[in-house]
């Protein structure tokens, strides 16, 4: 064979191998790829399930800045609000979660510890508004009754009240992805901003027409469909207390847990230790398929009421020096 034919060939066997090495270092690259998007994913499941809490009281407060509206106008409204909630979360907050966990992830528990303080006091604040202690707000006047030029002024509420939950949210997240690098971090947080928000505005929307929904199956069949459009108008008040209801003790048992789990990491183990020497003896009573389960509720009952009781003092200090309303 003519030796350029041979060079040729060999030129060509090792382009191939080379071509070869480069498909392996690709299948490689993406398979590390995967597995860092499987990371990120586990992350983000991890860091999301310590806010529900918080989303659940997301989701529980929202339908009342729209409650009273022309019903044309609530799907805009809440649509409006989630865009402003996209805003706060991406905008605002992530660049500032960023910051916060390279520069200056000390302050992490302190912030918790503010963001715990305030859900204590909302929580609290429904409490006593169940019991008749103090009824601050719950003499308000339907949005309808004081003009249509309430809308703006009730979307920016719900907005600042959003940017507040929402920092709770990505301040509770990034605590628990300290360990990643900066863009993980930024993309992980931005995972649980986004699904989040879809999650509560999309929970607020079905909610909050769902009494529609059921007044138009009143109105215009008959029979099951009709009585079942009665039961759901009927029923959609309910729901709201329930939600109400849900929201508040998980605004306790977060804002509780945040106190006393940040109170521990800045160096004071008092309390915590305190819930734990109730928690592992009625955990340790319980059959052993049970354990771990007992030993967090009597640990989330107690954080929960102990946060209620700090709530309870800051509420009638906040309805003090601020004006009625701006504590939302």
């Amino acid at each position: 064979m003519p030796s350029g034919l041979v060079a040729l060939l060999d030129d060509v066997a090792a382009i191939a191998r080379a071509s070869a090495a480069s498909l392996d270092d690709i299948s490689v690259a993406a398979k590390a790829s995967a597995a860092s998007l499987d990371d990120i994913g586990v992350a983000a499941s991890r860091a999301g399930a310590k806010t529900a809490g918080v989303v659940i009281d997301d989701a529980a407060v929202t339908p009342r800045y729209v409650t009273g509206f022309d019903p044309a106008r609530e799907l805009p409204m809440i649509a409006r609000i989630a865009r402003g909630s996209i805003f706060n979360k991406l905008v605002i907050l992530l660049p500032a979660a960023v910051l916060l966990g390279q520069f200056a992830p000390f302050l992490i528990p302190y912030i918790l510890i503010v963001g715990g303080l305030f859900l204590c006091y909302e929580a609290a604040e429904k409490v006593l508004e169940w019991f008749h202690v103090d009824e601050t707000n719950v003499h308000e006047t339907p949005a309808i009754v004081e003009g249509g030029e309430r809308e703006d002024d009730m979307v920016s509420g719900a907005i600042r009240t959003d940017l507040i939950l929402s920092a709770e949210i990505m301040a509770i997240a990034l605590s628990e992805v300290t360990d990643q690098v900066w863009w993980t971090q930024a993309l992980i947080l931005a995972l649980i901003g986004l699904v989040i928000t879809a999650v509560v505005y999309g929970a607020v929307a079905l909610i909050v027409k769902m009494d529609d929904v059921g007044l138009h199956l009143a109105k215009t069949r008959e029979g099951g469909m009709a009585a079942f459009g009665r039961g759901l108008v009927g029923f959609m008040p309910k729901l709201l207390a329930f939600i109400s209801v849900v929201g508040t003790l998980a605004m306790a048992w977060v804002g509780g847990g945040l106190l006393v789990h940040n109170i521990a990491a800045i160096g004071w183990h008092g309390p915590e230790h305190w819930i734990e020497a109730v928690a592992h003896p009625v955990a340790g009573a319980m059959p052993a398929g049970l354990h771990g389960f007992m030993d967090w509720l009597v640990f989330a009952i107690l954080s929960g009421l102990g946060g209620v009781a700090i709530g309870a003092v800051i509420a009638p200090i906040v309805h003090r020096y601020m004006p009625h309303g701006e504590a939302h």
